[in-house]
């Protein structure tokens, strides 16, 4: 070791330059590495060398070089705790902290869990910013000191959208900062009831020599921030971008390694937004919050189906009200469809917010066990206000609005459809139709045609109901009747 010279030797113990010679250097009882490997920036994946595609992800282009530190042979501190028995753990209470907007406590399961760790994701200029910088106003109202960490825009770019927002309390502390190591000395000093740090791509670490950005980086930077939030019991939220495909940008051991994962939904052209969590280890999953964007920034939705049904028209062919349930809440929802003859060889299946694959199984459970021959006709399927239906429970009601514009036969306006349609053309029951029938009669709908077993299972409701056991005999209720 006493031939190596005194800039090199530096250079190692600070860890930001390349062995020479083979030379390591011991520190703190290990054996500090410097080297360089391929780094995939879709999965994460590491190579030693170039790769044109990834081996674990089939990204092309996406390997990019990155200078990795890495510790390995020295002593580890040892853990002082030990097993016990699950009945001896003892039991804490956990209280939750309301923000003050009425959705996104509940899509949070009620509130904000001291010490969880709450990533929310979605489009560029969907309203991430603008909800948390929000929903931190009302905290630091309430609560006290919060810090709002923002690495993308300056001080006073944010100072400019709190005063639209009118998000100027006293107690919001705004942070222009990229740099871990000094976010984490002000929240150290600051010790905040809440903290929100925007985005976690723009956040480095000096221990990294890789870009911001980059999958170490992120991937170092929301583990510190992990142990921070456990560690202090601060709650932190943090903003991530979002690839060409929707799924949040970097590793997906990110989304592994928070407690909750938000995603904002919504078309840029209508002004609803949903804030739907995918993973939630305090609260119920899939479960969403509506809000509308105004010039004063987000506002929650207390009757989104309501909003959903507003501009529906009525007496009009292909035009059918089904209910989707998003979590614990249910959702009526309008589905329009369109069935024209076709001027191509090849017929046209397009849908808007519902599976493409589940319509062309429908269209082909109508044909085989109804008669109608659709073969020559294009059909197209819309969701109306942007929803999204993912459950079985609506084939019943894209099958009659299939059939409704096809018939140019009106469903009667009145009437709300909902029923899973198996491939023998049988309508089998759904969960909670409770819930689902309790919302139609709360809008003023006076029939619900729903399949026959959970009919069996439902009380005397004010409300008309009518069970069928197949697509034949919901044709025969609906377009007869």
């Amino acid at each position: 070791m006493h031939n190596i010279p005194k800039k090199i030797f530096v250079k190692l113990s600070e860890g930001v330059g390349t062995p020479c010679c083979g030379w390591a250097l011991k520190l703190c009882g290990g054996i500090m590495k410097v080297k360089t490997v391929f780094t995939c920036q879709k999965c994460g994946s590491q190579s030693p060398k170039w790769l044109g595609k990834c081996p674990d992800c089939g990204a092309w282009n996406s390997m990019a070089e990155e200078n990795v530190v890495k510790m390995t042979g020295g002593p580890r501190a040892m853990g002082q705790s030990r097993p016990v028995p699950i009945c001896d753990v003892p039991v804490q209470a956990e209280p939750r902290r309301a923000t003050g907007i009425g959705e996104l406590d509940r899509v949070l399961g009620g509130g904000i869990v001291p010490g969880s760790l709450v990533l929310i994701g979605g489009d560029p200029g969907i309203g991430k910013s603008t909800l948390l910088l929000q929903a931190m106003h009302q905290l630091a109202e309430e609560a006290g000191q919060v810090l709002y960490v923002s690495g993308e825009e300056s001080a006073s770019q944010t100072r400019l959208r709190g005063e639209r927002l009118g998000a100027s309390s006293k107690k919001l502390l705004i942070l222009a900062e990229n740099s871990l190591e000094s976010i984490l000395s002000q929240v150290a000093s600051l010790k905040p009831v809440a903290m929100v740090v925007d985005s976690i791509q723009t956040v480095w670490t000096s221990t990294l020599e890789s870009a911001p950005g980059s999958v170490s980086q992120v991937r170092e930077s929301a583990g510190k921030l992990m142990l921070l939030a456990k560690g202090s019991d601060i709650p932190i939220f943090i903003v991530g971008h979002v690839t060409k495909d929707g799924s949040i940008a970097g590793p997906r051991v990110l989304e592994h390694m928070v407690d909750t994962v938000l995603y904002f939904e919504g078309d840029g052209s209508h002004p609803f937004r949903i804030l739907r969590a995918v993973k939630n280890r305090f609260g119920s999953t899939n479960e969403i919050g509506v809000f509308e964007m105004k010039q004063e920034g987000l506002c929650g939705v207390a009757n989104p189906s309501e909003l959903f049904l507003s501009e529906r028209p009525l007496g009009v062919s292909g035009s059918v009200v089904t209910t989707s349930l998003e979590g614990s809440r249910p959702l009526l929802v309008e589905l329009q469809a369109l069935v024209t003859p076709s001027s191509y060889g090849m017929p046209r299946r397009t849908t808007i917010g519902v599976d493409h694959n589940r319509l062309a199984l429908l269209v082909a459970v109508l044909e085989k066990k109804v008669g109608l021959h659709m073969a020559g006709q294009d059909i197209f399927l819309n969701a109306a206000g942007g929803a999204r239906l993912n459950e079985p429970a609506a084939d019943l009601a894209m099958i009659m609005a299939v059939a409704s514009s096809h018939l140019d036969k009106a469903v009667p306006p009145q009437t709300v459809i909902f029923g899973e349609v198996g491939l023998a053309g049988e309508v089998r029951a759904v969960t909670q139709p409770e819930l689902r029938i309790a919302e139609a009669e709360k809008l003023g709908f006076k029939r619900c045609i729903i399949p026959v077993g959970s009919l069996k299972r439902i009380k005397k409701r004010g409300i008309r109901l009518e069970g069928v056991a197949t697509v034949q005999d919901a044709m025969n209720v609906v377009f007869e009747s």
